[in-house]
């Protein structure tokens, strides 16, 4: 018998194993939302009963967000989840009663649960500082912004096959959603997020300040000293601009960069750069970037009623191909496609440089990273909103969030020192450690979950589970 098709002799196949465990990585997420302090901060803001029957509406959360994690993409999996882990964490919540915890989610228990992320999200945060490495920090063109926090603002469109409320043709020619949601680029955190109607405008500037006072508030008063908002050209109104800069005080310094949307008017300005303003734009690395020019436009043009001290960078680049057609007739003149970021930074404390038009150029597109945190958040929940209400599907959302979360904090807190999975996708994740199945086992009147030691990644989860048991329990 050939080697390439004999590995099946003597194979037999039958469902009828007692103790296996698939998805054994929800103990790790289980754990670190106990350990953190979520599940019994939930517990105190959520209803609760001694009635017989009655489920702990915070264990049905935090367990809806763990089969996110693990790939949930509907009520009914994740009830399936939960009843094969019903060895693991007790009897399964059903979901028509995980569709009454998030259809009784409202705006009330909407800003508890709000408060309740905030103060978990400080003690997380202070575990970061302590750990090997400490907080993470970004790092955009060679230069380390210590003590900065970025946000990420950015919307998105959840498509929709069938007809829910809110759903309604999107500006991308489909039918769905538009959420807008702000993200901490330090972290990977969902911060915030707003459900919207598909036909939301884009650069709509109270839904802009309602998500962006919501993100803020999520961000411990402790790392408010230094704050850096990013948005791509939908945040460049009089309003929001206007915001951030009254956002300034004596001890908290507010800098932003936006896109900006380029007008005749600048296109004029541009043309009477001389070509010896042009410098040579920077990658994230810090090296010179050949090809892509940055220059200093402020000035060139005058803008009236906009904030004082606003600058404005501009950047070329040779068009490409699909980009021909897009082209403004100033544009297909001078051969380069232009690009304006607006900003109000002058100079970030402590960051050599700051105030070099290569540096603002590449902290702006560094941005662009905030599609990764859109795409996984998708891979987690956000593909495709469960229900026809609206309100069941906010509270989905919400558990997507925490999800996210979840996801990113068991990353920094218990895998920052493993290269291979610090940073890893969620499909990485699922197929490395969530996945990963385990026997369960009794023995003296403990349970013993045993993981093939064969396994590349066995010694990473078991390190993850050691050091979340060794976490100090949040108070």
């Amino acid at each position: 018998m050939s080697e390439r098709t004999g590995w099946d002799r003597g194979l037999s196949v039958a469902a009828d194993g007692k103790g296996l465990v698939g998805h054994a990585g929800a103990v790790l997420l289980r754990k670190l939302a106990d350990r953190v302090g979520l599940t019994g901060g939930l517990a105190r803001v959520l209803p609760s009963s001694t009635a017989a029957g009655w489920r702990e509406r915070a264990g049905v959360l935090i367990q809806l967000a763990v089969a996110i994690v693990l790939g949930a993409r509907s009520l009914l999996e994740a009830e399936h989840l939960q009843v094969h882990h019903r060895g693991l964490f007790g009897p399964a919540a059903s979901d028509s009663t995980m569709r009454r915890v998030l259809a009784g989610l409202d705006e009330d228990t909407l800003q508890k649960i709000a408060k309740v992320r905030r103060r978990v999200r400080r003690h997380v945060w202070c575990l970061l500082h302590l750990r090997p490495g400490g907080f993470p920090y970004l790092t955009v063109a060679g230069r380390h912004l210590k003590g900065w926090i970025v946000v990420d603002l950015d919307a998105t469109v959840i498509t929709s096959a069938s007809k829910k409320v809110g759903a309604a043709a999107t500006f991308k020619g489909t039918f769905g959603f538009h959420p807008l949601a702000g993200w901490c680029a330090n972290t990977g955190e969902s911060l915030a997020m707003e459900l919207r109607p598909g036909n939301a405008g884009a650069n709509t500037v109270e839904d802009h300040l309602r998500v962006l006072a919501a993100s803020l508030g999520q961000i411990p008063h402790s790392s408010q000293a230094k704050l850096l908002i990013r948005v791509d050209g939908a945040g460049a109104t009089h309003g929001l601009l206007e915001h951030l800069e009254a956002l300034n005080t004596t001890r908290r310094t507010v800098r932003y960069t936006v896109g900006w949307k380029i007008t005749p008017e600048d296109e004029a300005a541009i043309a009477k750069l001389p070509e010896s303003v042009w410098e040579t734009s920077l990658r994230q690395d810090g090296s010179l970037q050949a090809g892509y020019h940055v220059a200093e436009l402020t000035g060139v043009n005058t803008r009236e009623g906009w904030p004082e001290g606003m600058r404005l960078i501009v950047r070329r680049v040779r068009p490409s191909r699909r980009q021909l057609k897009k082209l403004t007739a100033f544009e297909k003149e001078t051969g380069w496609r232009y690009s304006i970021t607006a900003t109000n930074i002058r100079h970030l404390w402590g960051i050599t440089g700051s105030h070099q038009v290569q540096f603002l150029d590449a902290l702006h597109r560094d941005h662009a990273e905030v599609e990764d945190r859109v795409r996984t958040n998708k891979a987690m929940g956000l593909h495709n909103l469960p229900s026809a209400s609206w309100q069941v599907n906010t509270g989905w959302m919400l558990a997507a969030n925490l999800a996210c979360d979840l996801d990113a904090w068991l990353r920094l807190l218990t895998l920052h020192d493993q290269h291979d999975l610090a940073d890893a996708e969620p499909d990485t994740m699922r197929f490395r450690l969530y996945h990963l199945p385990a026997r369960l086992a009794h023995h003296a009147r403990r349970r013993f979950l045993r993981i093939e030691r064969t396994w590349p990644w066995a010694k990473a989860f078991t390190t993850s589970w050691a050091r979340l048991t060794e976490f100090p329990a949040a108070a």
